[in-house]
């Protein structure tokens, strides 16, 4: 849909929100019990609390493939506002079923107010199949991610406001954690597809690729939109294939180069099938560009290591220094894992770094087209600090075919 054929927006109003009786919860596997107003769906839903500081982007954010297994604690206390719209779903219609568990707000969710709403956050919630629940203190569960790490936890919503807290801290319990779990085919496409769409445009909105320069491939761990839009717009076409296609496939397409997508869960663990892969793509000579997920399991197939962190990162105010520029950038990331800078092997020079704790933002290969970052260079939080790194991309290609 463009902007000239946009429909008039049909946000409905949903005055009575506002609850007595507490509805939801939040329950830690250490036996914290938090308790709020819940929207969505009814029932239990179990998965690691992560918050994230973004103050806008929360319908993208909630899409994000990236976030499966994860109930998200938005620390910007007013989110749902705004409602939501069909274009800021980051999910591709193709993707696999696994997203966020849940949402954690502060504040009540008042009446869409936003010229692009077409509709409220409960039903966007129901449809989703999803639970959130406002009313939480949500800088006191920061502070608790901050000095304990991101705890196993349940989030429940009864109608009634009865809850069963023993049996339900006993789920958050039995929870095994995100370490060692291989979410991505969960998220992944089933089946390959093209992508053409461009990035939005005020005047016309979304566009198509014409007369594309480049063919890539792109290994699907729970790709977003934003990015396809982005490799478009830089004249690539792409073929989004499953996770677990193999390097023989993916080379029998003659692509100029190989994107490794984003994507959720243990990158040793989807690197068990993955990264032998990545590996023949690294060796076969193309331009090879990873983002999040991507980029850890290129560290891996290079013989780095990789790392769970002790609160992720998770926002969209992260500066990120770029050492072949020298530029500071301002990024938006999602991960809880990372690469170990400390371990990079000898010929992969780290590129990136963050400057909020150090850790490692980017790899490259001195002697071959190859380049990871571990932010979302897509999400334009900056606003457009690291649209770059695909013209880079696109630079590599045109260089090396």
């Amino acid at each position: 849909m463009t902007a000239k054929t946009r429909k008039k927006p049909t946000a409905k109003r949903t005055t009575g929100w506002k609850q007595a009786t507490r509805t939801g919860a939040v329950i830690l596997a250490d036996g914290t019990i938090m308790t709020g107003f819940a929207l969505g769906v009814t029932g239990t839903a179990v998965g690691e609390v992560c918050f994230n500081t973004s103050i806008t982007g929360y319908q993208e954010i909630m899409t994000d493939p990236s976030y499966a297994g994860q109930i998200i604690t938005f620390t910007f206390p007013h989110i749902g506002n705004t409602g939501t719209n069909i274009d800021d779903n980051e999910t591709t219609e193709l993707a696999g079923t696994s997203t966020v568990k849940g949402a954690i707000f502060k504040a009540e969710v008042t009446d869409p107010s936003n010229y692009r709403a077409t509709g409220n956050l409960q039903d966007w919630l129901l449809k989703r199949g999803l639970i959130a629940v406002t009313g939480i203190d949500t800088r006191a569960l920061t502070a608790l991610i901050r000095k304990k790490g991101m705890p196993n936890a349940v989030i429940a919503h009864s109608k009634s406001g009865k809850f069963n807290f023993d049996k339900l801290i006993e789920q958050a319990r039995a929870f095994a954690g995100l370490e060692g779990m291989d979410l991505a085919r969960q998220v992944s496409c089933s089946q390959s597809y093209q992508w053409d769409e461009t990035l939005w445009d005020l005047q016309s909105g979304y566009g198509r690729l014409s007369n594309p320069e480049f063919k890539v491939v792109v290994m699907d761990f729970g790709i977003k939109k934003n990015i396809l839009r982005c490799l478009a717009s830089v004249g690539c076409k792409s073929t989004v294939v499953p996770a677990n296609t193999s390097a023989e496939e993916i080379l029998a397409m003659n692509p100029d180069g190989i994107f490794l997508s984003n994507g959720p869960g243990d990158p040793a663990a989807t690197g068990e099938y993955a990264v032998p892969e990545i590996k023949k793509l690294i060796d076969s000579g193309k331009p090879v560009f990873g983002i999040c997920l991507g980029h850890q399991m290129m560290a891996l197939a290079l013989g780095g290591k990789t790392v769970k962190m002790h609160q992720g990162h998770h926002g969209a105010n992260h500066p990120v220094k770029d050492h072949t520029t020298g530029k500071v950038e301002i990024t938006s990331m999602n991960h809880g894992f990372a690469v170990d800078g400390n371990c990079l092997p000898q010929g992969v020079s780290e590129t990136h770094t963050s400057l909020f704790d150090g850790s490692n933002c980017g790899i490259a290969l001195a002697d071959k087209p190859v380049f990871s970052v571990q932010h979302h260079p897509e999400a334009s939080p900056g606003p457009q600090d690291s649209h770059y790194l695909f013209q880079r991309f696109a630079e590599n290609m045109r260089s090396h075919r």
